[in-house]
């Protein structure tokens, strides 16, 4: 589904549902944020109801306060996406199966709804107006509690054959590794994920954290806080060289919330790409303009442009 292009000061609706968090933004025609929520992902079905909820509590406070009117609304999310119907068709990490998100959301916010898969987006958004701009073959890697990925080749966004390209987190690093939640053993997702690594943390030490950030600040004191944090790098590592020697992008962009980790992820993960390439040119390897944000910063530029376009 595509729509025209809005005119440049039309107020737009932009949702992003994580696996964790619901992130909702009302934004004017420079981008400003007029309102803004986040609220809890809810399991299965019952996500229609409060992505509705999320979405007239932003539009409705901003017409109290006497803003415009919204003109269209981008929703972004996991799974796999039919784009053209506005559904969710599956999604494993929140449990969701055959959720028509386009029509319900249509009717309870009256606003026309763009859906479209997040990380997708996120990526197309990077390489739009974030840390990927004008570059023309550039890679784009969502870490977070999953890892997928956005490619973009020769100048257009990649979409493949369920119109969504980059379930990077399920290729195999690690064969016989940890179970993936996919059903699979040793992917890059079961062990380079801020979810894994909290895992892979909480077994090897006994000590129960809350997510990968915990691992990272133990990393002062304990070795072995060390030890997984350097192992998921590496596999990090073994699955980006994969994809440098086929697609040979001059830029990756690393998104998601462990993109917030700064140097203790990009400066050992650009290190350990070098080492691993021998063929082919090195790319770049630079954080995401936008972090946790880009989803949503996506979900926005969709409203606005009526789609991806063409030649995007």
């Amino acid at each position: 589904m595509t729509f025209s292009p809005l005119p440049d000061d039309a107020r737009v609706l932009a949702v992003d549902v994580g696996g964790g968090t619901i992130k909702g933004e009302l934004v004017d025609g420079q981008a400003g944020i007029l309102s803004s929520a986040a609220w809890p992902t809810p399991p299965a079905e019952s996500a229609v109801e409060t992505i509705s909820r999320m979405g007239r509590h932003l539009i409705d406070e901003v017409e109290v306060d006497g803003g415009g009117q919204v003109s269209r609304a981008g929703l972004v999310i996991p799974g796999f996406v039919d784009r053209d119907r506005g559904r969710g068709v599956y999604s494993g990490n929140i449990g969701w199966r055959q959720l028509d998100f386009g029509s319900a959301l249509q009717s309870a916010w009256d606003v026309p709804v763009l859906v479209d898969h997040d990380v997708t987006i996120a990526g197309w958004a990077e390489w739009q107006v974030g840390a990927g701009r004008e570059c023309d073959d550039m890679f784009f890697v969502a870490l977070g509690t999953g890892v997928a990925a956005a490619i973009v080749a020769g100048g257009r966004l990649l979409r493949g054959g369920l119109s969504q390209g980059g379930e990077f987190g399920h290729v195999v690093v690690r064969p016989g590794g940890p179970v993936c939640s996919c059903g699979g053993s040793g992917c890059l997702e079961a062990v380079s994920s801020a979810s894994a690594i909290a895992r892979a943390y909480t077994a090897s030490s006994g000590q129960p954290v809350e997510g990968a950030a915990d691992v990272l600040d133990a990393m002062t004191a304990d070795p072995v806080a060390v030890r997984v944090w350097e192992e998921a790098l590496s596999a990090l590592a073994d699955g980006l060289v994969g994809v440098v020697n086929l697609l040979s992008p001059a830029r990756i962009v690393l998104g998601g919330g462990l993109a917030a980790s700064g140097d203790a992820l990009v400066e050992p993960l650009r290190h350990a790409v070098a080492e691993r390439v021998n063929v082919v040119p090195i790319p770049e390897i630079v954080p995401a303009r936008f972090g946790r944000r880009a989803g949503v910063v996506g979900a926005g530029l969709l409203a606005r442009r009526g789609g991806t376009g063409t030649d995007e």
